[in-house]
């Protein structure tokens, strides 16, 4: 199994110092928030594209991908009925296919509740409707990018669109595009009353795009109440072996004490 970390509990931290703590305490993998890098993905210069990608591989780290895609810049919206807004966030996913590849990375991670949620006056078909449409039109992009966009179901706390893995398989079935896949967040899964291990198999492992560990407490894995043990087993007997990311929401004490945390508690499953 290979272990990442994602980099925005880091905050304003230089990538140098954020990749030696990473590799140092046992990830394999980096992922990135596109804002901890520049307000927009399009003011990423290329100097800055090839800087950041060569400080993650001096370290002996890949990186897995991005992910909170359209949470900078404001103005971004994918199901609403705003067709400037629709296509200007069209445009930006796009933009963020070519900072992905540019920086090594393989998934774009899908879940950005507020710039997905359904807004006054739009229906649930038609929100529907216009992120397929959405979706559907950069995906052969994403093909000879060698990308996999992965849409995150998430809780009704923080959307209305999209809250189970059931929902977000429906999106990918429909679409039927081989770049484009669900993601599984542990802390979303949980929000759901199926337990997580049957979610876990109730998707095909090839319509699996990425996976985050972390807890519905906001801390990474093994800081709170969820027990990994059939968790990791359910994983292990679908045969998923790429990248689990370790993404969380709150910082305290310290990063460093939340990754080391973490990745502790995932090796009493997994070899690194």
């Amino acid at each position: 199994m290979k272990f990442a970390l994602c980099n925005e509990m880091f905050e304003n931290r230089p990538m140098a110092e954020v990749c030696s703590v990473v590799r140092k305490l046992g990830y394999r993998g980096l992922e990135i928030a596109p804002f901890t890098l520049a307000p927009s993905a399009e003011k990423v210069t290329a100097e800055q594209r090839k800087e950041v990608r060569k400080i993650i591989e001096d370290h002996g780290l890949e990186t897995v991908g991005l992910h909170w895609l359209f949470a900078g810049p404001t103005g971004l919206h994918m199901t609403t009925m705003d067709n400037q807004v629709w296509g200007r966030t069209r445009d930006y996913l796009s933009c963020l296919l070519d900072l992905c590849s540019d920086l090594g990375g393989k998934v774009l991670v899908l879940g950005s509740p507020k710039q997905r949620s359904i807004v006054e006056g739009q229906t649930q078909k038609g929100a529907w409707q216009r992120a397929v449409e959405l979706l559907s039109s950069v995906l052969d992009k994403a093909g000879q990018l060698g990308l996999t966009i992965c849409f995150e179901p998430l809780s009704p706390a923080e959307t209305d669109f999209v809250n189970t893995v059931a929902e977000g398989m429906k999106m990918v079935r429909q679409i039927g595009h081989p770049n484009f896949k669900v993601h599984l967040d542990v802390k979303a899964m949980c929000s759901e009353p199926t337990p997580v291990p049957e979610i876990i198999h109730s998707v095909g492992i090839e319509n699996i795009g990425h996976f985050h560990v972390n807890d519905p407490n906001l801390y990474g894995p093994g800081m709170g109440e969820v027990d990994y043990a059939p968790i990791a087993e359910a994983i292990d007997e679908i045969g998923w072996d790429k990248w689990l990311s370790v993404e969380v929401f709150k910082y305290d004490p310290d990063p460093e004490t939340i990754a080391h945390k973490s990745i502790e508690y995932l090796k009493q499953f997994w070899s690194v």
